[in-house]
């Protein structure tokens, strides 16, 4: 069955995902769209590492900080990075590319969810920015469209998605407040929705593919910290994610986290994330 083939990964600095091996992997993987995060590069260091492919990229405001990317096998028909309101700044976390699945208009996303620091002006932004999201997935999901939220979300949505939940309850990635917000993006839609921290709010209808694959399983997890033996012991965060709308989560198969053979062999804390969306 033909399919378009969607991977996402947080490469943690271009240049040195490049430097460190991320070819190796790419060669293989035969990908259709790859979404980046945490680019950290301007645009001739995208276009010199990945030559003919289409790139779409959004740089944060703060040079060397974030950026975000979209690269494709055929040209996007348009993109888009507003979110949120004028004054907002999210230049380097939210980019928008539109494609086709099958002759069907398919938006696909690349988003940097702000890391946050629990109780600082750091979370602040990252409310903003999750208000923001919510408010455009309610839009980007409307009548039926296929659409795809993917990337680093930095929120493990349940207990499932980290191996250490219970020493993380008050620490940013895991806080209640956080989670809630998934639960609304993935609550059924137009339901008033019951949030993990009491609060409540209407479901957006949206699925996470991953969850959906794997079924009530810990992880599998996409981020693990270079420090210590996190990686060796799988000790990890579930927080890369692809979130679709319910058409389109409908056509995903083959859902696989690509996590490296050893941790001499990563080229990022982030591993990738490979969807197949048939047409």
């Amino acid at each position: 069955m033909p399919h378009l083939r969607i991977a996402t990964v947080n490469v943690n600095g271009i240049r040195a995902a490049v430097r460190n091996g991320m070819h190796g992997w790419l060669d293989d993987a035969d990908v259709d769209i790859l979404t980046l995060q945490e680019v950290r590069a301007q645009d001739e260091h995208l276009e010199a590492a990945f030559p003919g492919w289409a790139i779409l990229h959004d740089e944060a405001t703060a040079k060397g900080r974030a950026g975000v990317a979209v690269l494709s096998r055929e040209p996007a028909l348009a993109a888009r990075t507003a979110l949120g309101p004028e004054d907002f700044d999210s230049k380097g976390r939210w980019l928008e590319a539109d494609f086709a699945l099958g002759g069907v208009p398919l938006t696909v996303v690349s988003a940097y969810v702000h890391s946050g620091e629990a109780d600082t002006p750091k979370q602040d932004e990252k409310w903003k920015f999750l208000d923001a999201m919510t408010a455009r997935m309610g839009e980007l999901g409307a009548d039926g469209a296929l659409a795809l939220v993917t990337g680093d979300l930095n929120v493990g949505h349940r207990e499932l998605d980290i191996r250490n939940w219970k020493g993380n309850r008050t620490k940013a990635g895991f806080l209640p407040r956080e989670r809630a917000y998934f639960d609304r993006f993935l609550g059924p839609a137009g339901e008033q929705v019951a949030g993990v921290d009491g609060s409540t709010g209407p479901g957006l209808g949206w699925v996470d593919v991953g969850r959906a694959a794997h079924g009530e399983v810990d992880g599998p997890y996409t981020w693990w910290t270079m420090r210590g033996q996190a990686f060796d012991n799988d000790s990890g965060w579930r927080i890369d994610y692809h979130l679709a709308t319910a058409p389109l989560a409908a056509r995903a198969t083959g859902y696989r986290v690509a996590r490296a053979a050893s941790y001499a062999e990563r080229w990022s804390d982030h591993t990738p994330v490979i969807v197949d969306y048939t047409y």
